[in-house]
């Protein structure tokens, strides 16, 4: 007897679709007046299709397994962010931000209430959990306006007057990170710079350098300098001292950050594809339109720490005194302490550093740097502001920090562990209406932040976000006012680590001061023994000459690629 292959059940869609199509078509022949039987031929012409391509095609098993309705995986795919986002996830765990963070940003933005009833939904029971002590004699600040001088700091008897600060700036503790223009809408740049002007706050360019929508609110702006010198370069992509002037000494520019690193992929370089680099991008960043914008891994300005210093001290003097400093991730600790040791040479002292960390975030990124390049925050932090009190330089360096700083307790805690202010990019983003939809690479940002499409951009209104992004500055930092008093102090910079608390289990808790490295005014300038083993280690591998580590060779120390255990 013949063997009967069954049907296989997988097909039944496909089955239905073209018993539909049949049908439709049987009906249209009966009565051709009607008119449902006619979309009904439509309908099922389509599915049907489908179908016979599903077949036939070779890039997609599923559906050639499941025709037709093996489509439905992909959608429920598509919006299983969004059906999470909205019906499963908790308030406190979607990364990189929870709902309960952006929801206190958007409140915060739109002027609305941001207290909450009934308690923390935290566990304060667990590890990790921290909170700041309060005082029993709590202090009462006439404002919020916290601002700190970067800039204008002793410098030694011997400096080249050229080459010192002569125009500190007053900064808020509280600004934008550096986001570019090319990253960000036009629309975006705009709300951002004019809500910077209203709040008397700074917005840094990023490494895109400085558009005409920067220019338009006159919002003071730090511009940043990446390896790709935008804004400053030659046609082969060095740096361009005639340009950067032009740029730099423009009142408008406050401060120059060098970028040598961002947190979210340090060491590796990036590419502006061609068909991105319009005629506006191409006009800010000094490079020819339709063609790849190259942003190197690497400056060709300086290839040593001494050469660094002095491409610090240069820029400073040609922006005229302005406050000139850099932005990195740490990496490798001798690299960073042969920057160190570079200035202890040179007499020169960047204005400030920029600690970025590496849960920062960014349009684009290789998943391995994002998730496992670089050194967290709080680490990088520490062993910059320890560093330089080590070495008796702290208090003529301001320093930075940048990475998903959200409320006025981030601002408090980075504030203890050493630094002097905060700057937020994905914070401000969402204030200008952001949902973390994270397609930012796509160019189909759905609230128009991260794209250059023109329409979709238009869905950002550029006057109402403007507002939102300077009331979330105001309630951070009125927030942050409120914490500040509740500690019976009288500037956040008073904030120490001794003020913050760390749950270590369930029945320990320590203060944040015994747990982080501590270092003594000028530590490092003697035996090293009783110090850190970070620098017993690495101390002694840095020179000012190479970012390479040194070995100790026949003829002394050498450059080389050896480590001490």
């Amino acid at each position: 007897m013949p063997t009967i292959i069954p049907f296989p059940a997988r097909y039944s869609a496909f089955a239905l679709c073209v018993v539909g199509l049949v049908a439709c078509l049987a009906f249209v022949l009966v009565s051709p007046h009607l008119w449902l039987a006619w979309i009904g031929v439509v309908v099922f012409a389509v599915l049907t299709g489908t179908g016979i391509h599903d077949l036939r095609q070779a890039r997609h098993a599923i559906l050639r397994n499941y025709p037709v309705i093996g489509h439905l995986r992909f959608l429920l795919e598509f919006i299983r962010p969004e059906m999470r986002q909205y019906f499963i996830e908790s308030d406190s765990e979607a990364a990189p931000f929870s709902r309960a963070q952006r929801s206190l940003v958007y409140q915060r933005a739109k002027g609305d209430p941001d207290n909450r009833p009934f308690g923390t939904q935290l566990n304060v029971t667990i590890a990790g959990y921290e909170w700041i002590n309060h005082s029993m004699q709590p202090t009462k600040l006439a404002n919020h306006d916290f601002r700190i001088v970067i800039g204008g700091t002793p410098q030694p008897a011997d400096a080249n007057p050229a080459q010192v600060c002569t125009q500190p700036y007053s900064a808020s503790v509280f600004n934008i990170s550096a986001m570019s223009f090319g990253a960000l809408s036009a629309n975006a740049i705009l709300a951002l710079n004019q809500g910077a002007k209203m709040g008397g706050f700074a917005h840094d360019t990023g490494e895109g350098s400085i558009s005409q929508h920067h220019r338009v609110h006159g919002g003071d702006l730090i511009w940043e300098i990446g390896s790709g010198y935008f804004g400053c370069r030659n046609d082969d992509g060095t740096f361009n001292a005639e340009r950067f002037t032009a740029n730099a000494r423009d009142p408008q520019v406050k401060m120059i950050e060098i970028k040598l690193s961002q947190g979210a992929k340090p060491g590796h370089g990036g590419v502006l594809p061609a068909p991105k680099v319009t005629p506006e991008i191409a006009a800010a960043r000094g490079v020819p339109v339709g063609v790849d914008c190259i942003s190197p891994s690497s400056h060709s300005a300086f290839s040593t720490p001494t050469e660094m210093m002095h491409f610090v001290a240069k820029l400073r003097e040609l922006s005229g005194g302005k406050p000139t400093g850099f932005k990195f991730c740490l990496g490798h600790p001798w690299e960073w302490f042969g920057i160190v040791k570079a200035m202890q040479a040179t007499g020169i002292t960047p204005d400030f550093i920029v600690v970025d960390g590496a849960e920062g975030g960014t349009g684009a990124a290789p998943v391995e740097f994002s998730d496992h390049v670089g050194a967290p925050l709080q680490e990088g932090l520490l062993l910059v502001h320890n560093t330089l009190i080590g070495v008796n330089l702290r208090h003529r360096i301001k320093i930075g920090c940048a990475a998903k700083v959200i409320t006025a307790f981030d601002v408090a805690r980075m504030m203890a562990l050493g630094a002097d202010w905060c700057n937020a990019a994905r914070g401000f983003m969402m204030a200008l209406g952001c949902i973390q939809a994270q397609s930012c690479h796509t160019g189909h940002c759905p609230t128009g932040v991260t794209t250059q499409d023109p329409l979709r951009q238009q869905a950002l209104v550029v006057p109402t976000k403007a507002d939102r992004v300077r009331n979330f500055h105001r309630s951070t930092l009125h927030a942050l006012q409120e914490l500040v008093q509740a500690a019976g102090l009288d500037h956040p910079q008073q904030i120490t680590a001794h003020h913050i608390v760390r749950r270590i289990s369930d029945t320990e808790v320590r203060l944040l001061s015994n747990l982080v490295m501590q270092v003594q005014p000028g530590a490092l300038l003697g035996p090293l023994d009783a110090q850190h083993n970070v620098f017993r280690t690495y101390w002694p591998l840095a020179s000012a000459e190479s970012f390479q580590p040194v070995t100790q060779g026949p003829y002394g120390l050498v450059p080389g690629f050896a480590m001490a255990a």
